[in-house]
């Protein structure tokens, strides 16, 4: 789950880490009303959107009096703000924060994420910090400093002044870099984050170091434990259609394929979409209906993926061991029948029950193609998608 920077910032003053004053706002009179509340003579106008790359997309804007303020968040708010991270569509804007200005001499980048290769979290630094630091981690890796972190020892303070020294901070710039490394080690490690990033890091021309920005990701399976962090989520930005899933305790996750895909395992689903790949398909979709599947689940399951209108045939594989196969039977027949299926469905089941289930299928009079093994039901599926997209252009061409 991710949180906007406004909350990110509130998380990092509450660990002691140094950030500009800022408000929120969801008017461009709150806006501007915020900008009085600061006091000063410039403020720096933010979309609110989990993404990054807002500032090249026009979602960050420098003012320097009040009716600036107010047009600059009248243009963001209500539109959707497409950066290189979001998808053609963008992200909806329906809060800005309002930022002090900031006097920058430097600007760094800083994040804490989790090396899976070492099995340790890293922190990551970087001199070239700002907008272009994805560019920077491409061409020049070089000026990309790591740390690995032992999870039995922490950060050390060696560690943290190892990446001050090789980012050229020098005197009480050194301590604070280290006071605010140790302090992002705290949250990442306590709010089970996945990420925790800075950027930029500034260092103003007063010589002090701030967080000019703020982003954390943290770990969906461990919010129980933060009760407090999981009531900040925010679904306008989350895929839709994820968001239904996760309603229906389904893991879904959206693709650009054709091909929609409804499988129980993780494991399972992604040798499915391999598969359906290498028989020159695309999956649409990963859906994992779970090993505690329903006759419901399946229902919903199904309604789910057959919103997206980019699908042209369904493959359901299901192996079933904790599930069984009659119970996925009986939510394919209902779903076929109740959701109106127009598009070719492919059905490969074995397990518990999968005779019966089977038959179940053969006796339904409904329009489902069994499939042997998964290499038959990829190489089936594959084909009747390839139909079915012959058919849409002739219709339209037509």
């Amino acid at each position: 789950m991710n949180l906007h920077e406004f909350q990110a910032k509130d998380v990092f003053r509450s660990y002691g880490i140094p950030v500009p004053a800022g408000r929120v706002a969801a008017s461009a009179e709150e806006a501007a009303s915020a900008a009085r509340e600061l006091g000063g003579a410039v403020w720096v106008v933010k979309a609110q959107v989990h993404a990054g790359g807002r500032g090249k997309a026009g979602g960050v804007k420098l003012t320097r009096d009040l009716e600036a303020v107010r047009a600059a968040a009248a243009a963001m708010l209500g539109k959707r703000l497409v950066t290189k991270q979001t998808a053609a569509e963008g992200l909806p804007v329906e809060r800005v924060y309002v930022e002090s200005g900031s006097e920058i001499e430097r600007e760094i980048y800083l994040s804490l994420t989790l090396n899976r290769d070492r099995g340790r979290i890293a922190l990551i630094a970087s001199a070239a910090g700002g907008m272009d630091i994805e560019e920077v981690a491409t061409k020049t890796p070089q000026k990309i400093l790591t740390v690995n972190i032992h999870p039995a020892a922490g950060l050390q303070p060696y560690q943290a002044r190892q990446i001050a020294f090789g980012l050229g901070l020098k005197g009480a710039q050194i301590a604070e870099f280290q006071s605010i490394a140790a302090a992002l080690y705290r949250l990442y490690v306590e709010k089970d984050a996945s990420l925790v990033e800075v950027n930029p890091l500034i260092v103003t021309k007063a010589g002090a170091l701030v967080a000019l920005d703020a982003k954390i990701n943290l770990d969906a399976n461990a919010l129980f434990r933060h009760p407090e962090l999981a009531q900040l989520r925010d679904p306008s930005q989350e895929d839709p259609m994820e968001r239904r899933a996760s309603e229906h305790e389904l893991n879904y996750v959206s693709l650009d394929g054709d091909i929609a895909c409804m499988v129980n395992g993780a494991g399972l689903a992604m040798a499915t979409m391999d598969l359906i790949k290498l028989h020159g398909g695309q999956p649409a979709n990963f859906l994992d209906v779970g090993g505690g599947a329903t006759s419901e689940r399946v229902t919903a399951a199904f309604q789910l993926i057959l919103s997206n209108p980019k699908v042209r045939a369904v493959l359901v594989n299901i192996f079933g061991g904790i599930v069984r196969c009659d119970i996925i039977a009986d939510g394919v027949i209902n779903a076929v029948k109740n959701v109106g299926v127009k598009v070719p469905v492919v059905v490969r089941l074995e397990g518990t029950n999968a005779d019966k289930a089977r038959q179940m299928l053969a006796k339904s009079g409904l329009t489902i193609t069994p499939a042997a093994d998964l290499t038959d039901a990829a190489r089936k599926v594959v084909a009747l998608a390839m139909n079915q997209g012959q058919r849409s252009l002739k219709s339209h061409n037509a």
